[in-house]
C-alpha cells in the first residue's frame, strides 16, 4: 500500500486529478447549482426532498426512506443554523426517527447535505476519509484522537484541522483537502466486493 505523505504537492497533483473526472465534476457541479442556486431554503418539503435524493443517488448514502429524511430537516428549521455555520446541526441531520421504534444514524449523509450548502464550514465525513485520518494518525501521530471522534461532527472537523496544520496545507480549503483524502483513500483502501 503507497499511502503517500500530505504535502502541497501532491494534495494539487489529487486536484488535478479530480478536475480530468468528468463525471464526479459534473456531479458536483450538479449538485452545487442545486443546493445553492434553485433550492439554497429548506422550508419546503418538495425543495428538501429532490435535494435528499440528488445526494442519495449521487453518494450512494443508502437512505431507504428519502420522504422520512427530508420531513426530519424541515421539521429541524435549519435555515438560522447553516447561515450561522453551526457546526452542532450535522449531527442532529444524522438523527433521524425512522417509526415508532427506531432510530437510525445517517452521519455521512448529513455531513454532505451541510457541505452542499457550504462547502468551506461543512467538511465531508466517509470511510475513505475515515481510514486515511486514522491511518496518518497511527503512521504520522499528526494529532491525538479517538476513533470514535470521527463521528461527532465538532471533534471531526477539528481533527481535519489539526490534519491541515501538521502537514502546512493551509492554502487549501477543506474541501480540497476532502477531494485529496478521498480520491488517494479509494486508492490505499479500494472496497472489496464479493464474488457471487
Amino acid at each position: 500500500m503507497d499511502v503517500k505523505t500530505p504535502t502541497p504537492q501532491i494534495v494539487k497533483e489529487y486536484l488535478n486529478l479530480w478536475d480530468l473526472l468528468e463525471n464526479y465534476r459534473l456531479q458536483e457541479s450538479s449538485l452545487k447549482k442545486l443546493f445553492t442556486q434553485t433550492y439554497p431554503e429548506n422550508q419546503q418539503m418538495d425543495d428538501v426532498l429532490i435535494k435528499v435524493c440528488s445526494l442519495n443517488n449521487f453518494y450512494s448514502t443508502n437512505i431507504f426512506s428519502p420522504f422520512t429524511v427530508a420531513k426530519h430537516i424541515v421539521d429541524l428549521d435549519i435555515d438560522k443554523r447553516l447561515n450561522n455555520e453551526d457546526i452542532t446541526l450535522v449531527n442532529e441531520i444524522a438523527i433521524v426517527k425512522v417509526n415508532d421504534s427506531k432510530t437510525m444514524k445517517f452521519y455521512s449523509f448529513a455531513t454532505k447535505y451541510c457541505s452542499h450548502h457550504k462547502p468551506e464550514i461543512y467538511p465531508i465525513y466517509d470511510s475513505y476519509v475515515d481510514k486515511m485520518l486514522k491511518y496518518y494518525k497511527k503512521e504520522d501521530k499528526f494529532y491525538k484522537f479517538k476513533n470514535d471522534d470521527l463521528k461527532i461532527y465538532s471533534n471531526f472537523k477539528n481533527i481535519l484541522l489539526e490534519f491541515q496544520k501538521f502537514y502546512h496545507l493551509e492554502k487549501f480549503t477543506l474541501k480540497e483537502i476532502d477531494k485529496f483524502l478521498w480520491q488517494h483513500g479509494k486508492e490505499c483502501f479500494p472496497r472489496k466486493y464479493k464474488k457471487k
